[in-house]
């Protein structure tokens, strides 16, 4: 067991050490690979909603939400501009994307798209 990695986190520093949903204990998503985790979730038939919250509240159940959820969207530009303007109007929060699963009543797939900063 001595191959497996501590990942510290931190009350402190909210921005960097604590760990959210399954990407954020790999490194920075590419450009390339957020647009595949974005194509899977259209591909996939679920509703993209994009989310923000502070690094300090990033740990509670309610995420301010951007907009409505992006109903029946299937352009992923469309859905990466959405994500990118999120970010520019509130560049110190965290942003997430959810796919909603209309079948299942849940959301199927959840990752923070951009850190924000701690203050």
């Amino acid at each position: 067991m001595s191959d497996m990695q501590d990942y510290n986190s931190s009350l402190g520093d909210a921005a960097t050490s604590r760990k959210f949903e399954t990407f954020s204990y790999l490194p920075a998503l590419s450009i390339e690979s957020t647009r595949a985790q974005i194509q899977y979730i259209v591909d996939k038939g679920w509703n993209p909603s994009i989310e923000h919250t502070e690094p300090s509240h990033a740990t509670g159940n309610y995420w301010y939400m951007w907009k409505l959820p992006m109903f029946g969207e299937t352009n992923v530009d469309a859905i990466l501009a959405e994500l990118e303007a999120c970010h520019k109007a509130h560049p110190e929060n965290h942003v997430r994307l959810l796919g909603l699963d209309n079948f299942a009543q849940c959301a199927g797939a959840s990752m923070v798209v951009f850190r924000g900063t701690s203050v």
